[in-house]
C-alpha cells in the first residue's frame, strides 16, 4: 500500500494527520472557513479528496481500515465533494442533448493537438515517462470506479457495462488485467509500477480527473453521469492509443509499453459500440431522466482532460516539466 503524502494545504493537512491516528477522534477535521471556500481546482482539496477516495480502494500503509466510514471524515469529504461538484455545475459548458455529446467523442479534428498528438510528433522518452506517471493514478486501478455503476443498472445498461468490465479485468486471465498490464510498461520505462507511487509527482490537473470518477462511482444519484464518464473514456481511447502505440514506436519505448496501448486501440474501437448502444442506450431507455446527468458526465470528463492536457502541453512546450516532483 502507498505511503501518506505531504500536505499542500491546511485541508490535506487535516486528512493526513487525522489518518495518521486512530479513528473516532475528536470533531472538526478541518476549519470551517477552509471548508467552506477552498479552491475547486486547487491542489489542497484535490488531494484531500485523493485521499479520503482512496480508503474505499485500497488504503494506506499504516492507516486504520476502519477510516473508511468514519463519520468525521465523510462528513469533510461530502463538503469537498459539494465544492467540486458546484464548480463543474457552473464551468463545464454541456451539450443540449446525449446524441449531439457522443457525435462531438466521435468527430476528430483533423489538425488535432492533444498530448498523444505531441507524444506521437514530437514527443521525448522523458515526455512519455511523465505522461506514464501522472495516468498511473488511474490506469493502476483502470475500470475499478466504473465497477460501481454495476448493482445501480439494470438490463442492456448492466449487460453492456459488465462486457466492457470483463475485458478491462483481463477476461478471466490475470495476466491480461489492463492494470497489470500498465505496470508492465511502467517498468519497461524505469518507472516504479506500485500503486499510487507517484501521487507525490501529481499535479491538481491529474487528481480531480481521477478524483471525478471516485466521485460519480460512489454516488448512486450520480450513476448517470458515471455512464457518461464511462463512455466518454471508451469512445475517446482507441483513437489517442493508435497515436501512443505510433509514439511508443518512434521512441523505441519498448514491447511492454506498445502491448498496452496497442491493447486498447482494438478492445477499445469494440467497447465504444456496446458502450453506446448498451449502456447508453440502455440506460437511456430504462431512466429517460438521467439524461442530463448522462451529459453532464460526458463534458465533465472531457472538460478536465482538456484542463491537464492544456496543462501538460504547457509545461513542455515551455521545456519544463508536467510533474511536480521529478521521477
Amino acid at each position: 500500500m502507498p505511503r501518506l503524502p505531504d500536505a499542500r494545504g491546511t485541508l490535506s493537512e487535516a486528512v493526513i494527520g487525522a489518518l495518521g491516528s486512530e479513528p473516532g477522534g475528536p470533531a472538526g477535521l478541518a476549519p470551517d472557513g477552509a471548508v467552506r471556500s477552498p479552491d475547486p481546482y486547487g491542489d489542497d482539496l484535490h488531494l484531500a479528496l485523493y485521499l479520503c477516495y482512496e480508503l474505499h480502494y485500497r488504503g494506506f500503509d499504516g492507516v486504520d481500515d476502519a477510516w473508511e466510514w468514519d463519520p468525521e471524515l465523510l462528513r469533510l469529504r461530502a463538503a469537498l465533494e459539494r465544492a467540486f461538484l458546484a464548480a463543474l455545475r457552473s464551468d463545464v459548458p454541456v451539450h443540449p442533448d446525449v446524441a449531439s455529446a457522443l457525435r462531438d467523442l466521435l468527430v476528430e479534428p483533423a489538425d488535432g493537438e492533444g498530448v498523444s498528438h505531441f507524444l506521437r510528433d514530437e514527443g521525448r522518452m522523458q515526455h512519455l515517462r511523465e505522461y506514464l506517471a501522472l495516468r498511473s493514478l488511474y490506469q493502476l486501478k483502470e475500470a475499478d470506479p466504473h465497477a460501481w455503476a454495476i448493482p445501480r443498472l439494470t438490463g442492456r445498461a448492466k449487460a453492456g457495462l459488465v462486457a466492457v468490465e470483463y475485458d478491462e479485468f483481463g477476461a478471466g486471465r490475470a495476466d491480461r488485467i489492463h492494470a497489470g498490464l500498465f505496470a508492465a510498461a511502467m517498468s519497461e520505462l524505469g518507472l516504479d509500477p506500485a500503486y499510487g507511487r507517484y501521487l507525490e509527482a501529481a499535479t491538481a490537473h491529474a487528481l480531480a480527473v481521477v478524483n471525478l470518477m471516485s466521485l460519480l462511482g460512489l454516488h448512486r444519484s450520480l450513476r448517470g453521469a458515471l455512464a457518461g464518464h464511462f463512455a466518454a473514456v471508451e469512445i475517446t481511447s482507441s483513437p489517442s492509443s493508435r497515436r501512443l502505440v505510433q509514439a511508443i514506436d518512434r521512441l523505441g519505448a519498448g514491447l511492454a509499453a506498445r502491448h498496452f496501448y496497442a491493447e486498447h486501440v482494438e478492445a477499445d474501437a469494440v467497447h465504444e459500440q456496446l458502450v453506446r448502444r448498451e449502456v447508453i442506450g440502455g440506460l437511456q431507455a430504462d431512466d429517460p431522466g438521467l439524461t442530463n446527468d448522462i451529459v453532464f458526465g460526458i463534458d465533465a470528463t472531457v472538460w478536465l482532460e482538456d484542463r491537464l492536457a492544456d496543462h501538460i502541453l504547457g509545461a513542455w512546450n515551455a521545456g519544463g516539466s508536467a510533474v511536480r516532483r521529478p521521477l
